[in-house]
């Protein structure tokens, strides 16, 4: 039997809160609320090479430029093969308007390349090989194993990592810490959904800067840890 974590107790009201408020949202606005790369993963069928790319494009990008450059670059380069017959140049253009671009488009050439070399074209399905990627790291992996292979993790960006702290579920400095943490006190059966639940309460109610708390449907489960102004 899985070891249920003494925080849970306080956790579980606040993911059913979070998940009705999600499913509510969905129901207004339909796919708009997913993520950008769960919506590439379920266009291109969860193809590992479709959500790796689409995840180095999103990295600092807004979901709406991630979902369109991520269609103008896979339908020019389909798989890490068809992406070195392009220039550095030629690919630093296709996926602009995206967050740190040139940077991107010279990882995604040595990503390619190490695809073809040591896996034969394919993204692998584990942790450690992906971190050995140039440009990915813990969120990108976990965020790649998640979407594209079905595969237990935790996604941490900015949003999870404030708004568990804020609720003080952890006290962490870094996304990395708060990933071990919530390994800890989460079920794993909970890893690959909380990062949907709480990017988008992140946006909308869990602002970095004066949060909506007094719309917050988890209110009474929250420490409010760090919030000195809120709304």
């Amino acid at each position: 039997m899985e070891k249920i974590h003494p925080l849970w107790d306080d956790i579980m009201p606040a993911l059913r809160a979070w998940r009705k408020s999600f499913e509510e949202a969905q129901q207004l606005s339909g796919n708009e609320t997913e993520p950008s790369v769960t919506l590439v993963a379920e266009q291109y069928k969860q193809d590992p090479w479709a959500v790796l790319a689409s995840t180095i494009v999103s990295l600092r990008t807004k979901d709406e430029v991630t979902l369109g450059v991520s269609k103008v670059l896979l339908e020019k380069a389909p798989a890490p093969a068809k992406l070195l017959e392009l220039s550095e140049e030629d690919l630093s253009r296709l996926i602009y308007p995206a967050g740190f671009y040139r940077t991107k488009a010279a990882n995604l050439k040595k990503i390619a390349a190490i695809l073809i070399e040591r896996y034969q074209g394919q993204v692998p399905a584990d942790m450690d090989a992906l971190l050995e990627l140039p440009g990915v790291g813990r969120k990108t992996a976990n965020l790649v194993l998640i979407e594209a292979f079905d595969l237990d993790g935790i996604c941490v960006d900015t949003h999870v990592h404030r708004i568990s702290n804020r609720t003080g579920w952890v006290s962490t400095a870094h996304p990395e810490q708060t990933e071990q943490g919530l390994r800890e006190i989460l079920p794993q059966k909970y890893w690959k959904s909380i990062n949907a639940l709480l990017v988008l309460y992140g946006q909308r109610i869990c602002r970095p800067i004066s949060p909506f708390c007094s719309q917050c449907v988890i209110s009474d489960y929250c420490k409010h840890c760090g919030v000195t102004r809120s709304r």
